[in-house]
């Protein structure tokens, strides 16, 4: 095969080692009849700061500008961080789908994973995900790690609800929503006492109709055991810390998204599309659409399209899509 990259680095990462292979090919005429000459230098680096740093000094003392790894778990982002800058960023980084470059079979060890992702890479057959720059990354793990809470809050409301109904008060029934006003006023009252009166449905409930009001009625005769009383002031304390967590990462989103205003206000006019999602559109695809050839390059980045799997006439079942999105 034709060497497209004279010098590259293959390197096999994992979480307390990394193997890497440089390949050195020598530069012949096209009218030369001679073989080339491959030369190869193997070398092990642990992971923490220091050597990641020796990584790149090595890679730069051999003038390697062609770096190709395997999008291992979060494992390849702090290899990542560190060769990002090297020769003031002229260097190419590619971080490939496992799948992708998967080896032929044999017996099988780090030192092969290298030489066989360096010769890939010599030969320009590899193709990198899409790494965003890192002030994209930096927005994109907060969002990422905002959608996360929001998963916790729907938790833990859900498991308040389940400790309410567990002791006969069906608050949800009437309510549309128990953690509004009205019902954080309901269960702080449970809390406190164990059991409503009319009195309380009285003065906590008035924006409610009558008859829904009468109808609440019926939870009147329920009453909270000390044990569960405990138990809901644990959980909805809890669930305060997350909510008050929630409003501090979304602090923390509003000041890295001002550098992208333009952009988040321009997706917040699509219908459907609200300054929360236009933040995460942002944070996953970046600013620059050139990395997308395409439209449908793009969605398909996304998981967006469906697959077309037909032999012999026959159309197979697609599999659920499973997307490598570094």
């Amino acid at each position: 095969m034709q060497t497209i990259h004279h010098i590259c680095c293959g390197l096999d990462v994992h979480k307390d080692s990394i193997v890497a292979c440089i390949l050195k090919t020598s530069k012949l005429s096209e009218k030369s009849s001679r073989k080339e000459q491959i030369e190869k230098e193997i070398r092990s680096f642990d992971t923490f700061s220091d050597n990641l740093k020796e990584l790149r000094n090595w890679l730069v003392a051999n003038d390697c500008h062609h770096v190709a790894m395997e999008s291992t778990g979060v494992y390849w982002m702090p290899v990542y961080d560190v060769l990002e800058d090297a020769y003031d960023g002229d260097i190419e980084i590619l971080v490939v789908n496992a799948r992708h470059m998967k080896n032929v079979p044999g017996k099988k060890t780090d030192i092969k994973d290298a030489e066989w992702i360096a010769d890939l890479l010599r030969c320009g057959l590899l193709k990198g995900s899409f790494i965003p720059p890192q002030n994209i990354r930096e927005l994109r793990e907060l969002t990422r790690y905002r959608k996360n809470i929001v998963q916790d809050i729907c938790s833990q409301k859900n498991r308040i609800e389940k400790t309410l109904q567990t002791a006969g008060f069906k608050l949800s029934t009437f309510l549309s929503d128990i953690f509004g006003v009205t019902g954080r006023n309901l269960i702080k009252v449970l809390i406190k006492k164990g059991y409503l009166t009319k009195d309380d449905l009285e003065d906590l409930t008035q924006h409610i109709t009558v008859e829904k009001r009468n109808e609440m009625k019926r939870v009147l005769t329920n009453r909270l055991s000390i044990h569960h009383r405990k138990v809901l002031e644990i959980k909805l304390k809890y669930l305060d810390d997350q909510i008050s967590h929630l409003k501090t990462v979304e602090e923390s989103i509003a000041e890295l998204s001002i550098q992208f205003e333009k952009e988040i206000k321009a997706l917040d006019t699509i219908p459907g599309v609200g300054v929360t999602a236009a933040t995460a559109i942002v944070a996953e695809i970046g600013t620059d659409m050139s990395k997308f050839p395409t439209a449908e390059h793009l969605c398909s980045w996304a998981g967006l399209s469906p697959g077309n799997n037909e032999s012999a006439g026959k159309k197979k079942r697609p599999e659920s899509p499973t997307v490598t999105r570094t």
